[in-house]
């Protein structure tokens, strides 16, 4: 097998294992007959009543349908809100399993085009509301959350419009804002998010079942917490829009909110009522991914799960790791030039302050490798890229690009330790999704923007312009996309490089 290909198996088993029906049936049981329980992570839920469910985000339909088989008749209704177009997507993709059974007891609204709030989401929002404002000390109300819950569960504060709310948060991923400062944002201006959602369930027993997509599995983050206690408050989403320069362009309806919001987060109030469990993360994706790389005959090392900051900073972060594993193949491991990037290295990632990254103790590791065996890093989380052109792409696919010109650089230069090393990069979403394209995300290799060239393709002027999507498309007919369709699952990005010295031949 190829670089390439070892590469795509790689991402294949880490999105595999993340797949909602595997998650749901490794978690959660039914058990007794008399009084059921609900069994979840070796903890009991009495059912002593009826027993509902509601869901929102990318995954939610293939784990509402592993939930339903696995609750039987004990659930009394359900309603999800699930990306537009997704039943339809699944049912042609041949992935019958994610899809809920005829006569099935759980609604489904489909909504958020584009990840984007919408109408149709909004109206499953209040559906959703509906339901929970209905319940009753001895109803149990199992909740299922992923990515992409956000914009599937929009409901503003009064006076606020959606579309206001809407424009403020395309606004803001304009900018550059990360997934964490949007979600503060959305659930300061929202009903249902911050806990929102778990208050109004009360009394009920909430227990919600959780596939993370952000970085460190916050309760509070993840499709805007609703089911979580808030631990941020209206000063910290103040903060953002003066971060950001739009604290003075805000609709009226915005400032109303804001100016009458408490000041304080709503950790204060009880959620005893509340249980929330992750049972998904990239943590768990790229575990498998390395069990399997290994298995592949690759000494295989984790930088980390939380990869955040900017695609451009990361890529050269990403290049200089590649330079360091090149130089020990050419037994140049020691000496002024890998002192060099090591030091580049370290200055990077302080820069960057990826969470729990110790690079140093990282690059010891490395270190230790040898020479003898091909070499495999896998990373996962998700950057941001600050838009300056109008073209079409993601952070998975300009990324990719990036980290190509990266390489292709590195080789123009005297000393080329890519040169003797076979080397493929990927980076790609385990959503199936980058951006607004069919994409997952990309592949490159240290040769690709010489060929580019050569086909007349320049790779500078596409990133100028963030069209990484149609450089991508035009170059050697597309072979370097990585287009899965939807995956039913979402844990952020994966990316994995592959290095192995070259053959003498």
């Amino acid at each position: 097998m190829s670089l390439r290909e070892h590469a795509l198996f790689l991402f294949r088993s880490a999105v595999g294992t993340v797949q909602p029906a595997l998650m749901l049936q490794r978690a959660v049981k039914l058990q007794g007959d008399g009084c059921p329980q609900l069994l979840v992570k070796g903890q009991a839920f009495p059912v002593k009543r009826d027993l509902y469910l509601v869901g929102f985000g990318k995954a939610v339909l293939g784990m509402a349908a592993a939930a339903e088989e696995i609750l039987g008749d004990h659930l009394v209704r359900g309603i999800i809100n699930v990306p537009l177009g997704i039943q339809e997507s699944l049912q042609r993709a041949g992935m019958r399993e994610m899809l809920l059974k005829p006569h099935s007891k759980i609604q489904v609204i489909e909504g958020a085009k584009n990840n984007l709030p919408d109408p149709a989401a909004l109206k499953g929002a209040v559906a959703i509301q509906e339901l929970a404002e209905g319940l009753t000390a001895d109803d149990l109300l199992l909740v299922l959350i992923s990515g992409g819950g956000s914009a599937l569960l929009p409901a503003p504060i009064p006076p606020i419009l959606l579309e206001e709310k809407e424009k403020l948060t395309k606004m803001l991923a304009s900018q550059g804002a990360d997934i964490r400062e949007l979600n503060i944002v959305r659930k300061t201006l929202s009903l249902l998010k911050g806990g929102g959602l778990a208050r109004l369930a009360h009394p009920a027993q909430v227990v919600s079942l959780i596939l993370s997509d952000v970085i460190g599995d916050p309760l509070d983050i993840i499709a805007s917490g609703p089911t979580a206690a808030s631990s941020h408050s209206v000063q910290d989403c103040l903060q953002i829009l003066t971060k950001y320069n739009l604290l003075h362009n805000l609709p009226k309806s915005v400032e109303t909110v804001l100016s009458s919001s408490p000041t304080k987060p709503t950790a204060s109030e009880d959620y005893s009522h509340v249980c929330n469990i992750i049972i998904g993360s990239n943590t768990l994706a790229l575990d498998e991914a390395k069990r399997q790389a290994e298995g592949l005959g690759y000494a295989t090392l984790i930088l980390s799960t939380a990869i955040c900051g900017e695609v451009g900073r990361m890529a050269m972060l990403y290049c200089q790791l590649i330079q360091l594993v090149c130089l020990g193949f050419a037994s140049l491991g020691e000496g002024p030039l890998s002192d060099a990037v090591r030091g580049n290295l370290l200055q990077l990632a302080a820069e960057l302050a990826i969470p729990g990254l110790n690079l140093a103790k990282f690059l010891q590791t490395l270190r230790g490798l040898g020479p003898e065996r091909p070499v495999c890093i896998l990373a996962g989380g998700e950057t941001t890229v600050q838009l300056q052109g109008s073209g079409k792409g993601g952070r998975n696919q300009e990324l990719a690009l990036r980290v190509g010109l990266g390489l292709h650089r590195a080789q123009a230069t005297e000393v080329s330790p890519p040169g003797r090393c076979e080397i493929v990069f990927l980076s790609a979403g385990t959503d199936g999704q980058d951006g607004p394209t069919e994409a997952a995300g990309a592949f490159c290799s240290p040769q690709m923007v010489a060929e580019a060239l050569r086909e007349g393709l320049d790779v500078e002027a596409f990133l100028r312009n963030n069209d990484s999507y149609t450089f991508f498309s035009q170059f050697q007919g597309g072979h370097h996309l990585l287009v899965t369709g939807l995956t039913g699952t979402n844990v952020m990005d994966i990316q994995a490089i592959l290095i192995r010295a070259m053959k003498r031949s």
